[in-house]
């Protein structure tokens, strides 16, 4: 299973069955469903829901409320900006507009041809070097587009 396999029942059933002894297994179901598909596919939902006993809109809750689940897969290169106050009052919400003019996006999400994922995060703890940003997991302070390009780039 990766993300480049439509998810099955069956799938979905498997990675339940793996995690489903933990304490607390809906956190632990979830990674690893998006660690198989690289995203929370919404067939999903009501799987997992019959499979612990909560509702539909209880999965769909914890899913929502976590920023790092994914109702759709990521671009290949997800850069992430900081938007708290500490990186907003050193230009994070410009770096933001930049890095979306030269990618192509109105607002964030990913583009048309799937390679890059810009979304907010808030906080990188990078406060004294802000604006803060990461790409593809490895941050970068005192960020400007020209280095996020630059590490999306390295990484084509």
């Amino acid at each position: 299973m990766n993300d480049r396999t439509a998810p099955q029942p069956d799938d979905i059933r498997a990675l339940i069955a793996a995690e489903i002894h933990r304490e607390g297994p809906l956190l632990p179901i979830l990674h690893a469903i998006q660690a198989a598909f690289g995203h929370i596919p919404e067939m999903a939902l009501p799987i997992i829901a019959a499979e612990l006993g909560l509702t539909r809109a209880e999965v769909h809750g914890v899913v929502s409320f976590y920023h790092d689940f994914r109702a759709a897969p990521a671009g290949r290169h997800v850069v992430k900006i900081c938007r708290a106050e500490a990186c907003q009052s050193v230009g994070a919400g410009a770096l933001t507009q930049a890095v979306l003019d030269q990618f192509g996006l109105d607002a964030d999400g990913t583009t048309t041809d799937g390679r890059i994922t810009v979304e907010p995060v808030y906080c990188l703890g990078l406060c004294a070097c802000g604006p803060a940003a990461m790409v593809d997991g490895q941050v970068i302070g005192r960020a400007d587009a020209a280095a996020i390009r630059a590490r999306t780039e390295a990484r084509a």
